[in-house]
């Protein structure tokens, strides 16, 4: 009787591995300006999601799912119960004063912020696009951190709602 061949990885494949996890998430508010254009102030209980595609390497896997965990569910508590602010924004002027942070709107609206409620992002809009793209970007730095190998993309989705997700996908 012969024993079962266990399968081997395909010689040149490439691997998507993929991490959704309920507690990949976190709850903030936000809102959209641009030149012309502001919506209020809201929140959304935005859900996180992973691929990573590479080689399978000889210990049988892409990466370990625990890293990618561990570094995204960082990256979601530091954003979890913020207001999440785009500090690269090309119409609101951004100002830290003390204890507050101050946003003002072209048109003079004004918000001022406990600066412990609020994160300042490297982005221009608080989009579900930029957020994905933020979310890789960190990822990917700790991934390096990690010394993983073989990886040759990474997307991050960020989810609004159910159903309304946008989706960053970058070389690694």
């Amino acid at each position: 009787m012969s024993r079962p061949r266990h399968p081997v990885p395909v010689a040149g494949g490439e691997y998507r591995v993929v991490v959704e996890k309920d507690y990949l998430k976190f709850s903030a508010a936000h809102f959209i300006a641009y030149k012309g254009f502001r919506e209020p102030l809201h929140g959304h209980n935005y859900q996180v999601s992973v691929a990573i595609s590479g080689a399978v390497g000889p210990d049988g896997y892409v990466l370990d799912f625990g890293i990618v965990k561990q570094i995204t569910k960082a990256v979601c508590a530091e954003l979890d119960e913020r207001v999440l602010v785009p500090a690269d924004s090309d119409c609101l002027d951004v100002a830290r004063e003390g204890a507050s942070v101050t946003l003002t709107y072209e048109d003079g609206a004004r918000f001022v912020l406990p600066a412990v409620d609020t994160v300042l992002l490297p982005i221009v809009h608080a989009s579900a696009e930029e957020l994905a793209a933020y979310v890789l970007d960190r990822l990917r730095a700790g991934l390096k951190a990690h010394a993983v190998r073989g990886l040759t993309h990474i997307e991050v989705g960020v989810s609004e709602a159910p159903g309304q997700a946008a989706y960053c996908r970058a070389p690694f």
